[in-house]
């Protein structure tokens, strides 16, 4: 049985703070927790309500073939370490390591950089579009939202347990990936037409913040600048419907 400490403990990892020093997140939803136990992820236990144990026994039975503990709380003890305002009664604790990126031993043509994305929601959905379109690794900038906020992995609907995300990467790195023929590619409102650009082979596609733009010191690291023609009157695009459209035209060239 579950302890009032433990329900505590676990409440307590929808804050980074705590994510980051006990290298722990939860999930919530039977997709994410579905893609989190199918995944090379360890799972420490498996949280659910009696309604959702009722309905998903033959689920349960799955997990308790894995050895996995798993404790079935009240429903006003579930809402504790829920974030979301109805939650499906199904959420799960994975324990992670901070994975550190080294340019000379990537193997892969297309790199995505994350360059200060605030919003946690286009973060996931932006992991979610780069599973889609197979890119493996995303490089996080220091400044941009943790990529375990329980928002970012709802929006990423799972892919966060398909790829190698690493965080707290500076923008200087970006010039070692140069050193090894990688060029830099910003998307930013002013910029060459993507639907006349050609992609190089080897690429570090860099999506920004929508609000303010490209960081500074990654215009200055940029080799080309390329945007989405607008033929609206729409003021800006989501950067996460950004990285789709962009990611469509990248992967003809290198996929």
């Amino acid at each position: 049985m579950i302890t009032r400490n433990e329900l505590k403990y676990y409440s307590s990892l929808s804050q980074k703070k705590f994510r980051e020093s006990e290298l722990k997140f939860i999930v919530e939803g039977l997709k994410n927790v579905e893609e989190g136990l199918n995944s090379h992820y360890d799972c420490e236990i498996v949280l659910t309500t009696f309604e959702f144990a009722e309905l998903h026994k033959n689920f349960l039975s799955d997990v308790k073939r894995k050895k996995i503990r798993i404790e079935i709380l009240r429903s006003q003890d579930f809402i504790r370490i829920s974030e979301t305002k109805s939650p499906q009664g199904i959420a799960a604790v994975f324990r992670y390591a901070k994975l550190k990126f080294y340019p000379d031993k990537t193997e892969s043509n297309v790199l995505v950089y994350l360059d200060n994305i605030s919003d946690p929601g286009n973060l996931g959905t932006i992991i979610r579009t780069c599973d889609w379109f197979g890119i493996n690794e995303i490089l996080i900038s220091k400044f941009s939202v943790d990529y375990l906020n329980p928002k970012a992995i709802r929006a990423s609907m799972g892919s966060i347990f398909h790829l190698y995300i690493f965080e707290e990467v500076e923008p200087a790195l970006l010039d070692d990936l140069k050193l090894n023929n990688y060029k830099i590619i910003c998307s930013d409102l002013d910029g060459k037409n993507i639907f006349d650009y050609k992609f190089p082979d080897k690429i570090v596609l860099v999506f920004s913040n929508e609000a303010t733009g490209p960081s500074e010191v990654v215009k200055t690291i940029a080799d080309d600048v390329i945007t989405i023609p607008k033929y609206g009157n729409a003021e800006s695009l989501n950067v996460a419907i950004a990285s789709g459209i962009i990611l469509s035209k990248c992967v003809e060239k290198n996929f």
